[in-house]
């Protein structure tokens, strides 16, 4: 039985400009919403490159909590994290600014006292 394909809408531009003194639902939206299309992508796929990239990402935090345990004695016991799903299936690390209204997904990690 073949996988079900995880459905994405993705746009070609990066950001909606109406030109000043134009109100409305004017060429420029209407260029905007004709860029939207639907992609198809395979979720064994997508679940690897997630897995990549949460190895990455727990990589990166392991060595700055090492770090800062001991340079300042201060502990990291949570991270947030935007993501978003690229029209590939790439996962990319959202960096603040315009980026982050964009529909990236919230990942939260609150470390787990061990006792």
């Amino acid at each position: 039985m073949p996988e079900n394909n995880i459905i994405i809408i993705t746009d070609e531009e990066s950001e909606l400009s109406v030109p000043e003194g134009q109100k409305g639902w004017g060429e420029e939206v209407a260029r905007r919403v004709s860029g939207l299309r639907e992609v198809r992508l395979n979720p064994t796929e997508l679940e690897n490159k997630m897995a990549d990239f949460l190895q990455t990402v727990r990589r990166l935090f392991r060595q700055a909590e090492e770090q800062s345990d001991q340079d300042s004695g201060m502990h990291l016991t949570e991270v947030e994290l935007s993501v978003e799903i690229g029209a590939e299936g790439e996962v990319k690390l959202v960096a603040g600014g315009k980026a982050t209204g964009k529909g990236a997904i919230k990942l939260k990690f609150t470390k787990i006292n061990s006792r």
